[in-house]
Formats: structure tokens, sequence, C-alpha cells
């Protein structure tokens, strides 16, 4: 596949890119190609696939070659270990979590998988990965600090150190499962002083938000649980026409 980053900035100059996070140890192959042959799918622009704790290499491999095999969308590693990494993906994130009381998760991982990567061949986009408010799975098992979101002027400093370490993405993370998502207001002062293009996940639920979130400057949303629930899931899709016809697909 093309360089999958430039491929999606150039879809983003349209729409805020959508991202459809599968989890393989809450996703079997089966459910995974069911899900991505929904004609409801053409709204996210690539699958991510990873999960925050630990997973076996070929339970990777098989929901990324079945997303390969059902979808001509790029296909993702949102990894959380060097076990998380497969050759059968297009791109890999790859995640230094600036917020981590660990250097395991902000160098010391990265610095091994590294020779990984290049030899699988995958495209490694540099993503700065900070944690907020509750943090969910994610901050427990990154052993993370995560930001309050009641001190936004944190998070403009980790975005700014970002910019300037040259990361390729910001990705704003409120947690897996949280039930209240990152505040619009975060989203805008981070965009008003930075220029990296900035993903947003954790309890992201409904297009309302979702759209707010483009007007704040959000570049990228992924939803991750909400598919993992198959009653959510069609109440998610199946809201008013004019909500979807807002975030149109590609």
């Amino acid at each position: 596949m093309a360089n999958v980053l430039n491929t999606l900035i150039e879809r983003r100059k349209n729409k805020v890119l959508m991202f459809a996070l599968l989890d393989p140890d809450k996703f079997s192959p089966d459910k995974a190609k069911q899900l991505a042959s929904r004609k409801e799918m053409g709204f996210f622009d690539a699958f991510l696939v990873g999960g925050s704790t630990t997973i076996w290499q070929d339970r990777v491999d098989s929901i990324v070659r079945t997303l390969k095999e059902n979808t001509d969308k790029p296909v993702i590693i949102f990894p959380s270990s060097i076990s998380n990494l497969s050759p059968y993906a297009d791109a890999v994130l790859f995640l230094s979590l600036l917020n981590s009381s660990s250097t395991f998760y902000v160098i010391d991982q990265q610095f091994q998988a590294a020779p990984i990567i290049r030899k699988m061949g995958l495209e490694a986009i540099s993503t700065a990965y900070i944690i907020m408010g509750d943090g969910g799975t994610a901050g427990y098992v990154g052993h993370a600090r995560p930001i309050p979101y009641d001190k936004p002027e944190l998070v403009e400093a980790y975005a700014l150190a970002a910019e300037y370490l040259g990361f390729k993405l910001i990705y704003l993370e409120g947690g897996s499962g949280v039930r209240t998502p990152i505040r619009l207001e975060i989203i805008k002062r981070v965009k008003k002083i930075t220029h990296v293009p900035l993903i947003v996940g954790g309890g992201i639920r409904d297009w309302k938000y979702i759209k707010s979130l483009e007007e704040c400057g959000a570049d990228g949303v992924v939803i991750g649980n909400l598919l993992e629930n198959e009653n959510e899931f069609e109440n998610f899709i199946s809201q008013s026409p004019r909500e979807r016809s807002e975030i149109k697909p590609f």
C-alpha cells in the first residue's frame, strides 16, 4: 500500500478521519470479518489493531490478515508491546507514551521494536501518546500519570514537546471504555498551538461529539469499545441521516 500517513493526511482535507480499533483479545477472525464487511464501515478510513493487555502474536496476525482480505482500508498496528506487531499490516503507530513514569513505555520498548519493524517492512508512524483523565486500562498498564481534564496547560506542554521532538501524530487518549471523553476545550487549546495532526480516543460513542471534535480541530477519532457491543454499535450507525451525512465516507 502507498504511504499510509500521506494517504490519511490527504483524506483529512475533506473530513475528520475515523479509525476503527479492534482488540484481538475481544475480536475473533470471524467477528472481524463480519464487521469489516458491513457497508456502514465505509465511514472509517483505517483499522487499528491492538489492545492494552498481552496479546499472542498469532492472534494479532489472524485479525490483521482477516481485515486485509475483507477491506481495502489501511490496517495499522496499535501496539502495547512487541508481541503486538504483525508483518501483514500496512503500518504501525510507533508510540511513545510521553507521560509514563517508566522509560519502558517511552523509549526502551521502542528501541527493541525498531529492528523488527524494519525487518517486517512496516511503515512506522511516530506517534506521541498522551493519556488523560481516568486513563483506563492503557493508563494502568503503561504506568502513566494521566493528566486531569482540568489541567489543559499540561497537555499543551506535552503536545508542544511532541511537535518539537518531531512526532508525526499526537494521540490524546481518555482511556478504553471510559464514560467521559476528553473535553472539547482541551482539543481547541492543543490545536491552537500545534501543527501536528491530532487523534482523539476514549469514550467516544456518538456522532454529535465526533462533529464537535471536528469543529474543534481534531484530525482523527478512534472508535473502539463501541464496536464490541452490538447494541451500542447498531444504535451508533442508526442515528439520524442528517448527522450521518455530516461525516461522509471517502
